[in-house]
């Protein structure tokens, strides 16, 4: 399995090869071979095990290695647990940590014996990938997350993995000097959810791989990953979860957007009377307008006869009078009239939030809500570089701002705050100097 690694690797380096030179050389290395026959015995074990009921003994020469690949793949074909993120961690952590899989020896972390190195891991993780590929909705996890484990299982930067087995990993304090790979992962959960998760579709029961040769695809994300000469062909997988991402937020904005337009529907609905009053004092000013037309000699009688048109102007007069006489509080009417007038100007700046709250907001606070959330984001297909200068290789991880819509890379977008234009209270990803920008609105 070494030698068939090594045969691999050194057909990912060859430069602008032809299809029939790739497709010769990978299989004149036989790696795909060596994971048809763990996902075929995998699959043997779980359909005897789920169907017929037989318990199953899995022996080999070491018993930390083969044993440890088709065990926990057959659970993760049997157990729909195993599939999620929290599962597949147990089950890593049941069948390889705690089962004594020599990590030290096969990853090769100390100059020792060569002969004890071996890809069992790796062989495993692809097999898991390839599993994946066949039903894409059963998981939770994506590539990504895949990747993550594979490669701190070799950088050592987290104790998971470091040690031969259990008793190691106790003499060795790791629990107390280092951190755990799983604290990380649970943390940065949001980067490796499958948006093509359902759990019903998890639920289904035993899973059937199919072996064929067609079926066993070769893993460019895992070997031809920082490769800069691969065609930048957008991933279809970082797209759903782009999009996933950009709905949540525009989601998010209309509600209460929604919510907004629900005070000013209801602020309108309360302002009925200063309308009212708005309209009787123009049609006095009609009134009196006609009055001053009429000859000053002209008696109430003369008033009577004078033509309809007339008379209907004339009408409002006398209700000028009424609004001039005391209400039973002792304020004149026209009193009223213009602290509803004042109130309908007020009315324009602040306005009341829905549910009968009694907290107001600004027209300008308005306005930063509504300037705080990207409606459009830009696409990753033709992103290049980070503004830091750093260059996105094509399975480089591009995160977007959810305040402006561009594309940073992950140094970049490492602030975590609560945009003004959300309903909810929850913080998303935003770029440092939308950060600072709505830090500087807020206070």
């Amino acid at each position: 399995m070494r030698d068939s690694l090594h045969k691999l690797v050194e057909v990912c380096e060859l430069r602008e090869p032809s299809v029939e030179e790739f497709l010769a050389a990978l299989q004149s290395s036989g790696w795909l071979k060596h994971i048809k026959s763990i996902v075929d015995t995998s699959a043997f074990i779980a359909t005897t095990v789920g169907d017929e009921g037989v318990s199953v003994l899995v022996q080999c020469s070491d018993g930390g290695d083969i044993a440890a690949q088709v065990c926990s793949l057959a659970s993760l074909l049997l157990d729909p647990f195993y599939r999620t993120l929290q599962g597949f961690m147990i089950l890593v952590e049941k069948e390889w940590l705690s089962f004594g899989h020599k990590f030290t020896d096969r990853c090769g972390y100390l100059q020792g014996d060569q002969k004890e190195t071996s890809p069992i891991f790796t062989q495993f993780i692809e097999a898991v990938w390839q599993v994946m590929q066949q039903f894409p909705c059963a998981f939770q996890f994506n590539e990504r997350f895949l990747l993550a484990v594979h490669d701190h299982a070799f950088s050592c930067q987290f104790g998971t993995f470091i040690g031969n087995c259990e008793k190691d990993r106790v003499d060795l304090r790791l629990s107390e000097r280092t951190y755990s790979l799983w604290g990380y992962l649970l943390k940065h959960m949001g980067e490796f959810i499958n948006p093509l998760y359902r759990r019903e579709d998890s639920q289904l029961g035993v899973l059937r791989p199919v072996s064929n040769p067609q079926n066993i695809k070769f893993w460019r994300g895992m070997y031809m990953r920082f490769e800069g000469w691969v065609h930048p062909k957008e991933s279809v997988m970082e797209r759903l979860c782009i999009m996933k991402d950009q709905s949540s937020s525009l989601e998010d904005h209309i509600k209460l957007v929604a919510k907004r337009v629900t005070s000013v529907k209801n602020l309108i609905g309360s302002k009925t009377y200063t309308n009212s009053c708005v309209k009787a004092n123009s049609m006095t000013d009609s009134a009196f307008s006609s009055m001053s037309a009429l000859s000053e000699d002209a008696t109430i009688n003369d008033v009577m006869s004078a033509p309809t048109y007339m008379t209907r102007s004339l009408q409002p007069a006398v209700n000028k009078a009424d609004s001039l006489s005391p209400t039973n509080d002792g304020r004149s009417r026209s009193e009223d009239y213009e602290s509803g007038i004042d109130s309908l100007q007020i009315s324009t700046n602040t306005i009341a939030s829905s549910g009968g709250e009694n907290n107001h907001i600004t027209v300008e606070q308005m306005l930063l809500e509504l300037d705080s959330v990207a409606v459009e984001w830009k696409s990753v297909r033709k992103a290049r570089s980070c503004s830091c200068a750093m260059q996105f290789e094509h399975f480089t991880r591009k995160y977007h701002c959810w305040r402006c819509g561009r594309i940073y890379c992950g140094r970049c977008v490492d602030k975590q705050i609560h945009l003004p234009g959300h309903e909810s209270q929850r913080t998303v990803p935003v770029c440092r100097s939308c950060c600072k920008k709505v830090l500087c609105m807020s206070v």
